[in-house]
């Protein structure tokens, strides 16, 4: 009679497969964190043309006329100080405006003047249609 002398193990150990699966939450917890750069929520208007270039800042105007620089709210007189905080250093500095499609153009104005003013290069910011 012949016994067999190594038994197989029919157990399986999770903890590699642990360590995958919280690798995977890490990561996507971190880049989810990322996607969403711009909270204010903006009306944007209407555009088939999208811009290339990557803007350093952005700076938004609300319905109500309350403005952003990212998620900062700053007073109209701030925006500029604010900016040249920002974008020092930078050798083109790209600003993306984003303004809700109800805000005056009056105001836009005002803050592509700032940007012109400083020779910062601004991107309006629109969705796609």
């Amino acid at each position: 009679m012949l016994k067999s002398r190594s038994k197989i193990n029919a157990t399986f150990s999770m903890s590699s497969m642990t360590d995958i699966v919280f690798l995977l939450l890490i990561f996507f917890m971190i880049t989810s964190t990322l996607v969403n750069p711009n909270a204010i929520k903006l009306m944007l208007p209407q555009s088939q043309q999208q811009a290339t270039a990557s803007p350093v800042t952005s700076v938004s105007i609300t319905r109500e006329l309350n403005y952003y620089v990212e998620r900062q709210p700053v007073s109209f007189n701030q925006i500029e100080s604010v900016l040249r905080e920002r974008l020092a250093g930078e050798e083109e500095p790209y600003i993306s405006l984003h303004v809700d499609e109800n805000v005056p153009m009056k105001e836009v104005v005002k803050v592509m003047n700032i940007a012109r003013n400083n020779n910062y290069r601004v991107i309006l910011a629109t969705r796609a249609r």
